[in-house]
């Protein structure tokens, strides 16, 4: 699925959402500053000086922690792909381990649930940059813990103190994962018991034990992210992205993604984004799961899991229910919560990922039953299974070229003109739009600062979240002079607004790479503004200078 990443993973870009992807490798190579201890959740490395918190961003701590050497060694391109593949085999794996060796199903069933788990075409899709989405290999461990907590009382505490662990690990992973999987659980936890009989009681003392120490454990681990997510330097409040724009089209659930095997283009229109087919389970699939729940309707734990996905899969079609790309009048389960903390972040096409598992658990089951109690089906299920999953088979996924960092950058030559930490101004300066040159910090393992960028903070209005800031006026200057290709009459205002800029950014230099959209306009600009830039490597560097 990534070999289009390896043959040069700085070279090379996921061509469905690259500017995500920059977003990541930054992150990535912030995270090693850890290293030599100056790591910091609110840093003014991004979007100088006032900086960005980095728990109200996805901002892959857990991830760039743990990989930091590799990202060290070989650079934050390199760590993008491992980790990009690691977290769905990994993902995968774990299943797999929990359906063949904690839940004892027959080792075909088994993998078929795990390769669904890990390579569904939800977690295809988050692939495309979304990695703190796709890292969710301590779920399996998590699902295990509680597992064992219903099963048997006696290490209620020592399992209690692991299922808080893995819960905090898991937020510094990916905090919306760890959030779909305490919902998930929460809900399956209750339709199970409304569905066994006799009830679980002899489940409920492990159960009450473990998860309250487990609340205990997360929570004193987790308290100072958590004020610095809310109430901390840089915090906002409120969601960034529309619930109404990232819901779920009905008609979506039996479309195959463009991303699998047996996908149309077409379907494309039926989802926000290409990181976004979250629900394009298929009919075949769907009809299969629904099959199995009937022809298995007395396993208490089958029964449960369905009733779950329908719960998740209401949710997914967010506040207004959307047809065929068309809006329409009907409300969506989701306008009961929205506006309630945390969900308020939540998208609501992803609650449909956190079904992921339910759905590989009753096709696993499924199989499972068919070769170990039954003579008649025990191939024809099986064989169905597999047909219905193997138009949802992944494609690789598309990448493309991608503009390299300049020398000037990845060969040191950018200490001659800026202090370690200090502020380094990309020409034009990067946002959501186009957060490229956000790379050329990465390359250096974040050493130097950078103005604006893509980043979640408190920019839009009262305080909420909004995504970048508001550019400054020389800033605004640059990106006109890319949008119309022309260097502008420049006025004493334009000079007084760049001195000031200057010195609000605590800017060293400003850098203007070969290559760059309106490069010669831009160079004629900064040329007037601050006179003849050297050229150095390859690119064109101008002190910066207030007088």
């Amino acid at each position: 699925m990534t070999h289009g990443l390896w043959p040069d993973p700085a070279g090379r870009a996921l061509e469905l959402n690259s500017n995500d992807q920059a977003l990541d490798e930054w992150f990535l190579a912030y995270a090693t500053r850890a290293y030599r201890g100056d790591f910091t959740l609110v840093t003014g490395a991004l979007n100088a000086p006032e900086g960005v918190n980095l728990m109200g961003n996805a901002s892959l701590i857990g991830l760039g922690l743990l990989f930091a050497p590799l990202t060290l060694a070989f650079g934050a391109p390199v760590t993008f792909a491992v980790a990009t593949a690691v977290n769905l085999a990994a993902t995968g794996a774990g299943w797999y381990l929990l359906l063949a060796r904690t839940l004892g199903l027959h080792r075909l069933g088994a993998l078929v649930g795990g390769a669904f788990c890990g390579f569904a075409p939800g977690m295809v899709s988050q692939s495309n940059a979304h990695l703190h989405m796709t890292a969710a290999w301590l779920v399996p461990p998590m699902v295990w813990c509680v597992v064992a907590l219903a099963r048997e009382h006696r290490r209620a505490v020592r399992r209690g103190l692991l299922l808080g662990a893995l819960a905090a690990g898991q937020f510094f992973l990916g905090e919306e994962v760890l959030f779909l999987t305490a919902l998930t659980l929460g809900l399956f936890c209750l339709a199970y018991t409304a569905t066994a009989r006799p009830f679980p009681r002899a489940a409920l003392h492990g159960l009450g034990v473990g998860l309250g120490v487990a609340v205990f454990v997360a929570a004193a681990l987790l308290a100072y992210p958590l004020w610095v997510q809310f109430d901390g330097a840089q915090s906002a409040h409120g969601g960034v992205f529309s619930p109404g724009y990232y819901a779920a089209d009905l008609r979506s659930f039996a479309a195959v993604s463009p991303l699998s095997l047996a996908g149309d283009d077409g379907a494309a229109r039926l989802a926000s984004g290409p990181a976004e087919y979250t629900t394009f389970f298929g009919a075949p699939a769907l009809i299969v799961v629904l099959g199995a729940t009937v022809w298995l309707w007395r396993r208490p734990a089958v029964v449960a899991c369905t009733v779950v996905t329908i719960v998740l899969f209401a949710l997914s079609l967010g506040p207004r229910i959307v047809v065929g790309h068309e809006r329409t009048e009907q409300w969506g389960p989701f306008a009961l919560l929205s506006g309630l903390p945390v969900v308020e972040w939540a998208l609501p096409a992803r609650f449909a990922l956190a079904a992921i598992p339910l759905l590989g658990f009753v096709l696993a089951q499924a199989v499972h039953v068919a070769l170990t109690q039954t003579e008649t089906l025990k191939l024809l299920v099986p064989v169905a299974v597999v047909a219905s999953l193997v138009p949802l088979a992944p494609r690789p996924l598309p990448t493309a070229p991608r503009t390299p960092v300049p020398k000037f950058f990845t060969e040191g030559y950018w200490h001659g003109f800026a202090p370690r930490d200090g502020t380094i101004v990309p020409v034009p300066l990067p946002d959501s739009h186009n957060p490229q040159s956000m790379r050329w910090a990465a390359a250096t393992d974040v050493a130097f600062a950078t103005p604006q960028g893509w980043f979640i903070g408190p920019y839009g209005r009262d305080g909420r979240a909004a995504v970048g800031i508001w550019p400054r006026p020389t800033a605004q200057l640059l990106a006109r002079v890319v949008t119309n290709d022309a260097a502008p009459a420049l006025t004493d205002r334009d000079r007084v607004a760049l001195r000031r800029d200057i010195a609000y950014w605590h800017a060293s230099c400003f850098v203007l790479a070969d290559g760059q959209p309106g490069a010669e306009a831009l160079k004629s600009t900064l040329d007037a503004l601050l006179g003849p830039g050297e050229r150095v490597a390859d690119v064109w560097v101008w002190q910066a200078r207030t007088t």
